[in-house]
C-alpha cells in the first residue's frame, strides 16, 4: 500500500504564499459572488495525499492526486514551520482584505492530526473574516471525526467541513457530507462538475447548503 504521494519531488518545504489564490485553480475561482461569504477572495492549501489522510479513506488507492503531477504539495512533517507561513499567510490575507478570505482544506491531503484541528480552530477564534470549508475522509465517529465536528458547531457559520461518507444533514452537529454519484438521500449534485456554474466561488452550495453534495466519480 502507497503511504505517500506518486510524485516526491512535487512535496514542497513550507514557505511564505503557502495559501494559494484560487486564480490558480478554475475549479476554485478567485472571488465568491453570492452566498454569506459573498466577497470573500477564495485561497487554498495543498498537502500530501495519503501521508496526512486516514488510510479508510476508500479513495486511498485512486486518490485524485495520482493524476496532479505537478501540484506542489506542502510538507507536514515540519510542523512549527508548516503552522508558521500558514499563520503568516491567514494574518497577511485577512489584513489586506477587510471583507475576509475563505480558505480550501485540503485539496489534496486532509486534517493529519487534532493539533492541526486546534490550529484551525485557533484561527478562526482570532481571525472572525477568516471562513473555511473541504472534504475529510474522517468518519465522524472516530476521535478526529469528532474533533471536526466540533470545529463545525463552534464556527457553524464560517466553517464547513464536510465528512465525505454517505449520510444526511445532522442539525445537532451540523455535520455535512459528500457522497459519490450513486447515493440517493437527500443531495444534490456538484454545480461545478456538471457544467451549471464556472466555479465553486460563483456556487456557495458546499458551505451554504445542508444537503449531501454527490461529486461524480473520478
Amino acid at each position: 500500500m502507497m503511504q505517500t504521494t506518486r510524485y516526491l519531488k512535487s512535496i514542497k518545504a513550507p514557505k511564505l504564499g503557502i495559501l494559494k489564490p484560487g486564480s490558480n485553480n478554475k475549479k476554485l475561482g478567485s472571488k465568491i459572488t453570492k452566498g454569506p461569504w459573498k466577497g470573500k477572495r477564495i485561497f487554498s492549501l495543498t498537502l500530501t495525499e495519503r501521508a496526512t489522510c486516514p488510510t479508510s479513506c476508500h479513495h486511498w488507492e485512486d486518490c485524485y492526486g495520482n493524476n496532479m503531477p505537478f501540484a506542489h504539495r506542502f510538507d507536514h512533517s515540519d510542523y512549527d514551520a508548516l503552522i508558521h507561513h500558514l499563520e503568516n499567510d491567514i494574518d497577511t490575507l485577512t489584513t489586506k482584505y477587510m471583507e475576509g478570505v475563505t480558505i480550501r482544506l485540503h485539496v489534496l491531503g486532509d486534517f493529519f492530526s487534532e493539533q492541526y484541528i486546534t490550529f484551525w480552530d485557533i484561527m478562526l477564534l482570532v481571525y472572525p473574516t477568516l471562513t473555511v470549508y473541504g472534504y475529510s475522509a474522517h468518519h465522524p465517529d472516530t476521535e478526529m471525526g469528532k474533533k471536526i465536528t466540533q470545529l463545525n458547531l463552534r464556527y457553524s457559520d464560517r466553517c464547513a467541513i464536510r465528512f465525505s461518507v454517505s449520510g444526511d444533514y445532522d442539525p445537532l452537529t451540523k455535520n455535512r457530507f459528500a457522497a459519490e454519484e450513486s447515493y440517493d438521500g437527500k443531495s444534490f449534485d456538484c454545480p461545478e462538475q456538471t457544467g451549471k456554474v464556472k466555479s465553486c466561488a460563483a456556487c456557495a452550495l458546499c458551505w451554504d447548503a445542508t444537503k449531501t453534495v454527490r461529486f461524480l466519480s473520478h
